[in-house]
């Protein structure tokens, strides 16, 4: 793979017409109705006696019920099926937003109805995408010839992994955003791909290893500062970013003697937790019901138009998220019917999820001569040529530097060009890209 030489993100806020909320604002808490049905009675059964974040217990119970089902449960949105697999990263302002106790207290839960699982596909140390691979092989082959025929047959060498179902938690997720940055790495191409479908290969001569059926969730911590810092532009417009759902988190509240969990009967919601993975580890299509694509039809133009800046790039497949989301809370409440109430509880969360990417990198771009290009352009609404830009400079930034700044600008949607007419040939002016 080529290097990684996308600039890392000094954030500057932009001013613009529609931030919500303000770049500077923690987003307000996560509304109610994403605490539908058994994952809110658990994250409120939880709640009094844990200082997490009741958001952090609620994602991270998510992306851990969606893998512990595996690749069977699905929903097709044109064409492409999507299984129930998330990708998730709580971001704190500190180091001291309890994201730790609340994973604990979350994979706690499936010691009764999960344990196997538990404990044989719940993982950490992302570092390669070919060790990735290695955890959900296929039995690799290789060509022997036979000693007595000298025939030449293909040899089982490795059995691989029957179990396709990998959770991989990653505490220090600023440190799978560094290793991103290694020249030859090949985890980013293949976490996008895993995110997408369950068919990998590293395109490397000395990886065998090649996985079909995998079925792959991230559940990630990291500090707002560290990501960033590490989370580099050529990711982000890569597509890397918006496979994860980026929740800001913070302590809930101190609790300086603890929680006494220990008194709380979990044994009927972990019955309900039990019958819904048996119900949603069988192979079932699910759809929405119609009051639920009523719903989904008066949403979907938002959710589906593109938005500038890398929040925009960072929210870029928001109907997909907000669908395996409803389907997840579907599957818990053991139906193949995406109801409003499922939908309406997954839209609450990518709202947050939304307002969370824009509380971190607000309408920022990230790369200097970019940002000074669209501070100018603010101040300029009839545009600037090629030579005002140089000119913006004092001419010291080379065409080619200059050449990539336009590019970031036009690829994140905040500016244009225009040919405008002149006494000889056409002049391309770059613009604001309105609204």
């Amino acid at each position: 793979m080529t290097a990684r030489t996308g600039q890392r993100l000094q954030v500057p806020v932009l001013e613009g017409a529609d931030i919500t909320p303000a770049a500077d604002d923690w987003p307000d808490r996560v509304d109610d109705t994403a605490y539908h049905g058994l994952p809110g009675e658990i994250v409120r059964a939880i709640e009094p006696h844990s200082e997490a974040d009741p958001v952090a217990l609620l994602i991270q119970f998510l992306v851990a019920f969606g893998n512990v089902i595996g690749h069977g449960a699905h929903f097709v949105a044109d064409g492409a099926v999507h299984y129930m697999n998330l990708f998730a990263v709580l971001v704190g302002e500190t180091s001291k937003a309890r994201k730790g106790t609340s994973w604990s207290q979350v994979i706690r839960l499936f010691d009764s109805c999960a344990a196997q699982w538990k404990t044989e596909r719940a993982m950490t140390g992302l570092s390669s995408g070919e060790g990735l691979i290695w955890q959900v092989r296929d039995p690799i082959q290789k060509p022997e010839r036979d000693r007595k025929t000298k025939k030449v047959e293909e040899v089982v060498v490795d059995v691989g992994v029957s179990d396709k179902r990998a959770l991989v938690y990653e505490p220090e997720f600023a440190s799978v955003l560094r290793m991103l940055q290694r020249d030859g790495n090949t985890l980013s191409p293949i976490i996008r791909t895993a995110w997408e479908s369950g068919t990998l290969r590293a395109l490397t001569k000395n990886s065998p290893a090649r996985a079909t059926g995998a079925h792959i969730s991230i559940v990630g911590h990291i500090v707002a500062d560290e990501l960033k810092r590490y989370l580099q532009l050529s990711e982000i417009a890569g597509g890397f970013g918006n496979r994860f759902l980026w929740i800001c988190v913070r302590r809930s509240k101190a609790l300086p003697d603890g929680g006494r969990l220990d008194r709380v009967d979990f044994a009927p919601i972990l019955r309900r937790l039990g019958a819904a993975i048996e119900f949603s580890r069988k192979p079932r299509r699910l759809e929405r019901d119609e009051s639920a694509r009523a719903i989904w039809h008066k949403v979907y133009p938002d959710l589906s138009e593109g938005k500038p800046g890398l929040a925009g790039a960072l929210i870029a497949r928001a109907e997909a998220q907000v669908m395996r989301l409803a389907s997840v809370y579907a599957l818990l409440d053991r139906s193949t019917l995406i109801r409003p109430a499922h939908l309406t509880a997954a839209l609450a969360l990518w709202e947050f999820a939304e307002r969370s990417v824009y509380h971190i990198f607000g309408r920022a771009l990230g790369d200097p001569i970019a940002d000074d290009i669209y501070e100018a352009l603010k101040s300029r609404p009839s545009g600037l040529s090629r030579t005002d830009i140089r000119d913006l400079f004092q001419r010291n930034v080379s065409r080619d530097r200059i050449g990539r700044a336009l590019a970031l600008l036009y690829r994140f949607k905040l500016a244009e060009p225009k040919s405008v007419a002149t006494d000889g040939r056409p002049a391309e002016v770059w613009v604001l890209v309105a609204g």
